[in-house]
């Protein structure tokens, strides 16, 4: 699927009526990022034994701060992922050591996943492998470049949560 740029968008005038030409534009453009993304990290990531949602899982508990440690729900949100997803993701980051489960010190009758410190040093090790492959995709893309980029996805995503996740 090609990215349309501002004058490919005529073609789509019989589909799209002039109110939604910069969405059709947005929404092409970030579903083709998306999936070239997903790719990139899926090849990059192979080299670790991870895919993309148990990256997203320990870059999350990581990133959660020590004791490193969250509950399944939120680590679902974090991720962008279904609990059911979820739970397969943390099973198999369970079985490599990477996570374990603990009784919320809150709540007993509710468990948290925290990352072990084998886990936490694979998250630490992917994350290295992650940004330096990633730096080397966006070498052309200057320092502002990337920041107007971190700061446009950033604000749809906030839109997308706010509007997207259930009660909300």
């Amino acid at each position: 699927m090609a990215v349309p740029d501002h004058d490919d968008l005529g073609a789509l005038s019989p589909y799209v009526g002039e109110e939604h030409r910069s969405t059709i534009a947005v929404l092409v453009a970030v579903l083709r990022t998306g999936r070239q993304l997903e790719s990139w990290l899926s090849t990059v990531l192979g080299v670790e034994e991870l895919n993309s949602s148990e990256f997203s899982a320990l870059i999350s508990l990581l990133l959660a701060g020590p004791p490193h440690r969250r509950a399944a729900g939120e680590l679902s949100a974090a991720v962008v992922q279904t609990s059911g997803g979820t739970t397969k993701t943390v099973q198999r980051l369970e079985q490599r050591g990477f996570v374990t489960r603990v009784a919320d010190p809150d709540d007993g009758r509710r468990a948290l996943v925290e990352l072990t410190l084998q886990g936490a040093q694979q998250a630490r090790t992917a994350l290295a492998l992650v940004l330096e492959a990633f730096d080397l995709e966006i070498g052309d893309l200057s320092e502002a470049g990337r920041d107007e980029v971190r700061v446009a996805l950033a604000q749809l995503s906030t839109e997308l949560d706010q509007r997207l996740r259930p009660g909300g």
